[in-house]
């Protein structure tokens, strides 16, 4: 069983903790946070071993693999320092604040022989494959309509004059870093690199975008994002073909997927999922490990994803502290 040590200690670490145990593929080992007893107490919960506030202890420890959900500034530098120990890491989505740093670490993991994984759970779900495998079945493609509007929970501060790391350049945050990336990065695993970007966003006095919308050329077809943080939208995603087309619920957990044909009434081919949509990731990153390797699609859609979105925020006028 792999040794698994966890940096940060928010809602998703413990999903993905719940994940990997679930899997049967790892043990919780190691625990970091900058404070020493949000380690302890985090470690204590999740019967972690080992706790820790120095990120060079967690490197030089005896875990087998690192997962990062730090901030997104510090995906970058937190997993090239534990990577260079020798350490397989998952790192939350985005990989990276922008397409030089996603460059060089998927560099540092091929210079170590050590497995880079990008934990956008989205891609491992089996309703997700299911779309991927229909996509033949809608005929030549004409129209993509993929939307995720999520109000933010941490909105109402930033309203209030805070400053909350959601809506912060200093964290590499913002709409299309967040709840657009999920858009971003099914495009791209679904269609590939798009041939043109056209985007348009509203800019917070914070810096970063609070809404937005992109179009993905693909040349005699276009796929539509709309990505919010600032409201909510209960639209679902459509796939359109000359044949058919392909209706998903929430593109991020793809909860329904209902192929719709002409002259013909809807059909749900969407299947029961793990109650845990991270299991799969968890199952996915294990057995890169074991294998030693990742399948190359997938380090093809980080950075493709990463060289898009670092586009989008150059189109938009938004730009991070770690981009210089």
């Amino acid at each position: 069983m792999l040794k698994l040590g966890v940096i940060g200690s928010n809602w998703i670490t413990e999903r993905f903790i719940d994940a990997v145990k679930t899997s049967g593929s790892f043990m919780l080992q190691a625990v970091y946070s900058r404070n020493i007893e949000n380690a302890k107490r985090f470690a204590q919960k999740h019967q972690a071993s080992d706790y820790f506030d120095s990120l060079e202890a967690l490197a030089s420890s005896d875990v087998d693999a690192v997962y990062i959900a730090s901030p997104n500034s510090l995906h970058a530098p937190q997993a090239m320092q534990i990577m260079k120990a020798g350490k397989h890491v998952i790192v939350e989505k985005p990989i990276a604040s922008n397409f030089t740093l996603a460059q060089q670490m998927y560099q540092i993991a091929e210079e170590q022989g050590v497995i880079l994984f990008e934990a956008y759970m989205s891609s491992y779900l089996p309703n997700f494959d299911i779309v991927r495998q229909s996509i033949p079945k809608l005929g030549k493609l004409r129209k993509a309509n993929i939307n995720y509007c999520q109000y933010s929970s941490r909105y109402q501060k930033y309203l209030d004059g805070e400053n909350p790391n959601t809506f912060n350049p200093m964290f590499s945050n913002g709409s299309i870093m967040d709840i657009g990336f999920y858009c971003i990065a099914a495009c791209v695993e679904l269609f590939g690199e798009p041939k043109s970007i056209k985007a348009h966003a509203a800019l917070l006095k914070s810096g970063v975008d609070g809404h937005g919308s992109v179009i993905l050329s693909y040349g005699d077809f276009d796929a539509v994002v709309t990505h919010s943080k600032v409201n909510d939208s209960y639209l679902p995603c459509e796939i359109q073909g000359e044949d058919a087309a392909l209706r998903i619920d929430m593109i991020s957990l793809c909860q329904s997927v209902e192929l719709h044909q002409r002259g013909h009434s809807p059909l749900s081919i969407g299947i029961e999922q793990h109650t845990n949509p991270m299991y799969y990731e968890a199952k996915a990153f294990a057995n890169a490990i074991e294998t030693g390797q990742i399948h190359s699609t997938d380090k093809h859609r980080a950075l493709i994803t990463s060289k898009v979105i670092t586009e989008i925020r150059a189109q938009i006028g938004v730009h991070f502290p770690v981009d210089t």
